[in-house]
């Protein structure tokens, strides 16, 4: 029977802030939604980008949770909130924290409120490159390679090695921390009062990408592998978990605390959490061999396939292979860039900073007035350099450009990689360089799709959502250029968080399947990039010297 309360709740938590949304299950129709910056995050604590550490305090989680809730709930009619049946949370990934024996965070008890390591390491964190290095040379001398499920490579961007960073490097949380868990599985564990780490229901989409769980490992894998890694890993397997669930199952229901916190009836239903891209595919309507392209300060890219059609093969070079990580009952892969929009803000900031500095030092402005100057360049100096960039016909001769200015996830996780620049003169002003940039970005999307073809598994298509899709004309032109392959915009302004909706509506028992809330919910699309054949061929002879450029650099930094 259907649920006569028909709302449902998807609640996003991106790298800088986290919104919810209030959707119709019947017809997708957004109701309302709230956003809230994360406000240490915001402020840049306990971050060190130089390091490329990046942590984030479960408070900015728990706090920007409630309000955004509160406030998407304030506005709608006062009985609205009877009609809700159902949430579910997408996070970004891998995310892991340290908790103790009751399953809280460290950071949230006493003498680690300001440690970093016992926070939440976002997903960008870089800082254990020697740590998944450890993984991957135990891994291709043990009996079993734990990385085939996971592209062959293990990234520093992913659970274990982060853990064991933070364990070699912190003997106080290493002391105290008796497990870990993931972002995703934390806010619905906390909601329904299930964070024991030996209870706590575990993200198939989480563990199966990032942990290198399989259950034909028996789940992750074995604690002698583990021990040769690193001793500090010896024993921590029967701590964390054996199962794990796909996110059209239930959590469970909210708490009374919780409850009341949000203004949700306690019967709301909280689904298992699941990654944003891997959502977010769910809410742009992916479909067998169509590529989704979460475009923002990095890309995920999601792919699906029907089990039987692919059988035991195993996908070399990608971000992991996981049974129901994006649909249930479909084989989900995931790939992806580890910055996309980061590169363009980077040269922004390179050219920002000395403008800024200059700007504080002149004597012809006061204080006032340089604050609000300062602003309004940093504000509109990609806008600027995407609008001349525009205006510059392609160079074949021109600058070249590689976008591994935050490693490489895919193909081959390599995070010790590092971005470059070529070709320049004396006329390689900022449009040119800046250009370049978007142009390497779009190259690196083309690698990715190769390594799907070299495999053998065809794209039927590109779906890309995002900001940079709905901001970007020249950014999405460039890439369907590259790609040579429309690319199809979704209508959602906020497709992930409709995917955790669209869950919603299923754990909540509104829709029997994904499938059906897809094609219940769908928003459709809104634009359509088609390549325009003269710069596709002229990109081609490019994408060729990228490639060489990519292979000397990758090469000489080995």
């Amino acid at each position: 029977m259907v649920p006569s309360a028909t709302f449902v709740i998807g609640v996003d938590f991106g790298t800088d802030s986290v919104r919810s949304v209030v959707v119709d299950a019947f017809n997708g129709r957004e109701l309302s939604s709230a956003v809230h910056g994360y406000t240490r995050w915001k402020g840049g604590q306990f971050c060190d980008p130089a390091r490329n550490q990046f942590r984030q305090h479960p408070l900015d989680y728990v706090e920007g949770l409630e309000k955004s809730v509160k406030h998407a709930m304030a506005k709608l009619p006062k009985k609205a909130a009877e009609r809700i049946s159902g949430l579910s949370v997408d996070t970004t990934g891998s995310t892991p924290c340290a908790v103790d024996e009751t399953g809280t965070p460290l950071a949230l008890t006493k003498g680690f409120e300001r440690n970093p390591n016992a926070m939440f390491i976002l997903w960008k964190d870089h800082t254990a490159v020697q740590e998944a290095e450890a993984v991957n040379s135990v891994a291709k001398t043990w009996r079993v390679d734990y990385t085939q499920y996971v592209g062959g490579v293990y990234s520093s961007e992913w659970f274990w090695a982060k853990m064991l960073h933070v364990l070699r490097q912190d003997p106080a949380v290493r002391d105290k921390a008796y497990s870990w868990v993931e972002h995703c599985d934390w806010i619905p564990a906390l909601l329904t009062g299930s964070a024991h780490p030996t209870v706590l229901k575990r993200s198939r989409c989480a563990a199966g990408h990032k942990a290198m769980w399989h259950e034909s490992y028996g789940g992750l894998p074995e604690d002698a592998f583990l021990a040769a890694v690193d001793p500090l890993l010896r024993g921590l397997r029967a701590r964390l978990f054996r199962n794990t669930e796909t996110s059209d199952k239930a959590v469970g229901r909210l708490t009374p605390e919780w409850a009341k916190r949000l203004g949700l009836p306690p019967d709301t239903v909280v689904g298992v959490g699941a990654f944003d891209a891997h959502m977010g595919a769910v809410g742009a309507e992916i479909e067998p061999y169509v590529l989704s392209k979460v475009m923002g300060t990095s890309t995920c890219d999601m792919l699906v396939a029907p089990l039987e059609e692919l059988g035991g093969k195993l996908i070399r070079g990608i971000c992991g292979q996981v049974d129901g990580s994006i649909i249930p009952g479909m084989l989900g892969m995931e790939a992806g860039q580890s910055a996309f929009g980061d590169v363009y803000a980077w040269f922004s900031h390179v050219l920002a900073g000395s403008l800024e500095s200059l700007v504080n030092r002149s004597r012809l402005l006061d204080a006032k007035t340089k604050k609000a100057l300062n602003k309004e360049l940093s504000g509109k100096m990609v806008l600027e350099l995407t609008s001349q960039a525009a205006q510059l016909p392609i160079d074949e001769n021109g600058v070249l450009a590689l976008d591994w200015m935050n490693g490489r996830r895919t193909p081959f996780a390599n995070q010790a990689l590092k971005g470059a620049l070529s070709g320049l003169n004396l006329g390689s002003d900022a449009p040119r360089i800046f250009r370049a940039l978007v142009e390497a970005t779009a190259f690196g999307a083309k690698k990715i799709v190769d390594r799907f073809v070299d495999e053998g598994l065809p794209i039927r298509g590109i779906i890309a959502l995002g900001g940079i899709p709905k901001k970007s004309p020249f950014v999405m032109q460039v890439m369907a250029d590259i790609l040579d392959t429309t690319i199809r915009v979704a209508r959602s302004e906020q497709a992930c968080a409709l995917g955790a909706a669209m869950f919603a509506a299923v754990v909540a028992g509104i829709h029997p399947t994904v499938e059906r809330a897809q094609k219940a919910m769908g928003n459709g699309f809104e634009k359509e990039y088609r390549p325009i054949p003269q710069n596709a061929r002229q990109y081609k002879s490019i994408y060729e010297k990228y490639s060489k450029l990519a292979d000397f650099v990758e090469k000489e930094m080995a």
